[in-house]
């Protein structure tokens, strides 16, 4: 049931008149006295009726509460006293499980009053398991309990001192490295009940404790000590009431010993020694002397395996005994445990073969689910070589076949362990192609999508994660696309429960890297969900906020999905998420924050990155505090935070608002010193630094305080690295800075001059050659020969001199990245012909794609205007040369440059350099064809 009763009261014209708000939303009137007797009206239906939910039989509220978690169970008995009394029924409290909830000494005092008749208890931790006792569940029979490597032996035997009536005690499969044979012990003492214990990781079970256990619960029949550190083998056979034993993992064995002292349990139908070091002469002897032995499990053991490889036909005169093993056939073995009925090999896991028919089939058939649930999970987290014929052939039709378990531990763990057996990287989020499609062929992602929608929050949250580790794989992602799960995982997202909502968040993230679902996710309200896990869940909770800030950042560098993140509140929210962290110091102390802020950050740049088409980066930067978080974590000791900072520092700088709040900030210092110090760092880093650093020195201010606070040297140093990417921003910035002729004889003095002459001459990157250039253009068109007299440093003299050096190299190299885009003869021939086709032809073969995505300010291209009558002709052709490119029809502000240029008179002095005798012919076709790119423009207005 997913409609909640909500009430809003308020007085209607003062009668003493409540109106109470529905499900649906919809007002309806009651007396306040029936309020006051806990009679509500929860709904209208749509013929204009009013529904009574409290006029439903007891019998039916129950039913409607039995299908509720914990949590909206809770909701609704608040609506009224007669469900409060209802919701407090013990049929609605003999099971609990607190997997996914906190559960301390409070909590449990608070439950205590409801657990009279509690049966069965799931919880988590060892906390969890210190609290218990407060419930007062003295007639608990099963305790349920994982993530208990903290568990101390006093712990485990107040738990068992307590419950004394207690039939199952299962916890695993984390390592209980603190707990000892005393506590073994005190659980014998106390729980004379006992039939079945699950132990993992125990440091020991000696003679004594087994022994303990063999004495005071003589009705134990299944024990389970999994990889534990030693197990006295020996004392196992004095348990004579056991029917099932598993010592999987376990490797301090005497096998010998075990082997001839298990054969004489005269009860004993199952053995599971998986994943030790067994030997094939204990599994023979196992086979040969007990008579009541029908199964064993070994699977993952190498001598085994080995033993079958030499000799397939091992273990083939078992005596009527079936042994499971990596390398049989274990869909087809098993079927053998049903003579005389005609089960699918498919099929020998379905609970309509055994159950209500034989109770001792029944019994092993449930042990071996859980056996193998145990078993596959542990092996998929290990991935030992050699096992992707095993997880292709059969292993995840087994899964599968678990998935539909009637055992809910069989049915989660299974469920992890697709999650887990397709991950090859978990780092770098790699998934094995063929195990992950192989799910998909025999029909697992309707299988996991159903269970995803079961009211267990504890599958929903297993089912989700399988889901979302699947969906890394493009083919799988498509097929639970098309089978519905993307509005499954949005309403997952929107769970109460954190780790529900954090592993529907993990799956929304993986969908929405592929460009084709982000329509859907927005569609399903998943961006929505996204920012709403991102309000409601505090820093600290990285599991959470990571997945939802990730599939953010996803979907905010899609043009409409970027309206739809702000439109959400997910600006709010993500700037939020960056100065929480920060502000907390969780930044700089949990490794997992460094993964939220960083996507926090990605996700902030991607907004602002659609400056052109929405508004979202001048939003970015007029929420509060957003500007000022990204400058400061410019300055985080994680390379990976500074990179996305310095990312989203850079699209926002497009903005003029923003470019000016980010200097406010400390911009400019923080960005100067961060390319100070990346200069050894990555790629990524180097990069967007000096693009930060670019995109802030458009305005003259900025661009003056770089200079003065230490920028060039650095620019000038990313500049000569051999990443193209790296050295065309760096390019960029020093173009930008070099307009400023304090800037540029400081370029100088840092011997830029070279630098940017062999990034002009030699960069396989056009638009780096280009902007280096013109930064060389702009350094030598005479502007800068005043502030060159006076100096920045006290040299004198000298510096004149190097100046003029370097303007002749400049000069020169100018002219030949000029020349390298001009052919003598094609070039000659159109600049004497009227033909518009030649002109055509030469602007199309120069074009500089890039180039179309620069936009200049008034005053730079007033600058080139002028530099059209500079006595330098290659500076002539230079300019021509840059105003073509920024004029070209079809460029992203080519109108704009068009109307400066227009603002600026430039056609007079355009058509004067184009008829020139003393400029080049370059210079010529290239004036001809800005001005033939100015008609075109002028038209296009017009028209």
């Amino acid at each position: 049931m997913t409609r909640r009763v909500r009430r809003r009261l308020c007085k209607e014209n003062g009668k003493g008149k409540d109106v109470v708000v529905g499900g649906e939303g919809k007002a309806v009137v009651s007396s306040s006295s029936s309020l006051r007797r806990g009679l509500v009206v929860a709904a209208a239906t749509g013929r204009g009726e009013c529904v009574d939910w409290t006029s439903l039989p007891d019998d039916t509220v129950l039913q409607l509460f039995a299908r509720l978690n914990y949590r909206d169970r809770a909701s609704m008995a608040a609506a009224c006293s007669t469900w409060r009394a209802l919701g407090s029924s013990p049929c609605l409290w003999s099971s609990l499980d607190l997997r996914a909830h906190r559960c301390d000494a409070e909590v449990a005092s608070s439950l205590s009053s409801r657990c009279g008749s509690l049966r069965r208890l799931r919880l988590r931790g060892h906390e969890a398991a210190a609290a218990a006792s407060g419930l007062r569940a003295r007639d608990l029979r099963e305790v349920v309990a994982d993530g208990c490597r903290g568990l101390t032996d006093a712990t485990l035997a107040v738990l068992a001192a307590r419950h004394e009536a207690l039939e199952s005690l299962q916890i695993g499969p984390d390592p209980l490295e603190r707990i000892s044979s005393d506590a073994l012990r005190q659980v014998a003492f106390c729980c004379s009940r006992l039939r079945r214990l699950r132990l993992s990781g125990l440091r020991d079970a000696d003679a004594d404790a087994i022994g303990a256990l063999a004495r005071y619960c003589r009705l134990l029949e299944d024990v389970a000590f999994l990889d534990c550190g030693s197990v006295d083998e020996a004392a196992l056979a004095g348990i004579q009431s056991l029917r099932f034993l598993s010592v999987a993992g376990c490797h301090n064995l005497k096998w010998a010993t075990a082997s001839t002292s298990w054969t004489q349990l005269p009860s004993l139908v199952a053995v599971d020694v998986s994943r030790t070091d067994v030997s094939p002469s204990a599994i023979s002897r196992l086979i040969s002397h007990s008579k009541t032995l029908k199964l064993i499990c070994a699977l993952n053991c190498k001598s085994v395996e080995e033993e079958q490889t030499h000799n397939p036909r091992a273990f083939s005169n078992s005596k009527g005994k079936l042994v499971l093993t990596i390398t049989s056939h274990i869909f087809k073995s098993v079927v053998s445990l049903f003579p005389g009925k005609a089960v699918k090999e498919n099929e020998v896991f379905n609970e309509c073969n055994w159950r209500d028919k034989d109770k001792a089939l029944g019994d092993m058939m449930s042990w071996l689910e859980w056996i193998l649930s145990q078993t596959l999970l542990r092996i998929a987290e290990s991935n030992p070589q050699g096992m992707d014929d095993f997880w292709l052939q059969q292993g995840t039709e087994m899964l599968l076949s678990l998935v539909k378990s009637s055992q809910e531990d069989a049915q989660e763990r299974a469920a992890t362990t697709l999650a887990t057996f397709v991950v090859i990287d978990d780092e770098s989020a790699n998934v094995d192609a063929a195990r992950s499609e192989a799910v998909m062929r025999v029909g697992g992602i309707p299988m996991l999508l159903d269970l995803a929608r079961c009211s267990r929050e504890s599958a929903q949250s297993e089912a989700a994660k399988a889901i979302a580790n699947l969906s890394v794989n493009a083919k799988v992602a498509k097929a639970v696309a098309d089978e519905g799960g993307i509005g499954i995982l949005t309403n997952l997202a929107r769970s109460m429960n954190r780790l529900v909502a954090e592993e529907a968040a993990g799956g929304l993230w993986n969908l929405s890297v592929g460009e084709e679902h982000k329509a859907a996710i927005a569609a399903a309200g998943g961006i929505k969900a996204l920012v709403d896990l991102i309000l409601r869940w505090p820093a600290g909770t990285d599991g959470v906020l990571e997945r939802a800030a990730g599939a953010l950042a996803n979907l905010a560098a899609d043009d409409k999905c970027s309206m739809e993140v702000a439109k959400a509140g997910g600006v709010h929210a993500l700037v939020m998420l960056a100065r929480s962290c920060k502000l907390e110091g969780v930044l700089e102390q949990v490794n997992g924050a460094h993964h939220v802020i960083i996507l926090a950050a990605r996700a902030l740049a991607n907004l602002a990155a659609h400056g052109d088409n929405n508004n979202n980066n001048a939003a970015v930067g007029q929420e509060a505090g957003a500007l000022e978080a990204l400058v400061q974590l410019t300055s985080s000791q994680n390379e990976g935070v500074r990179q996305e900072a310095a990312g989203a520092l850079w699209n926002l700088s497009f903005d003029d608002r923003n470019r000016e709040g980010i200097a406010a900030a400390g911009g400019v210092e923080a960005l100067v010193s961060l390319a100070q110090e990346c200069l050894s760092a990555s790629e990524g880093l180097q990069e967007r630094a000096a693009g930060a650093l670019w995109g802030l020195s458009v305005s003259e201010a900025n661009s003056m305080a770089i200079g003065q606070e230490g920028g060039v040297a650095p620019l000038l140093t990313l500049a000569q690295s051999d990443v193209e990417d790296v050295h065309e921003t760096a390019a960029g910035a020093l173009w930008n800075l070099a307009f400023y002729s304090g800037n540029a004889l400081r370029i100088v003095e840092e011997d830029g001059v070279p630098i940017l002459v062999r990034l002009c001459s030699s960069s396989g990157s056009k638009m780096a050659r280009f902007m280096s250039a013109l930064a060389l253009a702009y350094m030598f068109d005479g502007r800068m020969d005043e502030v060159a007299l006076v100096g920045t440093l006290s040299e004198g003299s000298s510096k004149s001199v190097n100046v003029e050096g370097a303007r002749r190299m400049a000069l020169k190299h100018i002219q030949t990245f000029v020349l390298t885009f001009s052919d003598p003869q094609v070039f000659t021939a159109a600049s004497t012909s009227s033909a518009p086709g030649a002109l055509s032809q030469i602007a199309d073969a120069v074009f500089i794609q890039e180039a179309g995505h620069l936009r200049c300010s008034g005053a730079e291209i007033a600058r080139f205007v002028a530099m059209l009558r500079n006595p330098a002709s290659v500076l002539r052709a230079c300019a021509a040369f840059a105003l073509l490119q920024f004029t070209i029809p079809g460029g992203r502000h080519a109108v704009h440059h068009a109307n400066l240029l227009q603002k600026a008179g430039a056609a007079r002095v355009l058509r004067a350099a184009a008829a020139s005798t003393t400029a080049s012919v370059e210079a010529k076709v290239f004036a001809r064809i800005v001005l033939r790119n100015l008609e075109h423009h002028q038209t296009g207005t017009s028209t």
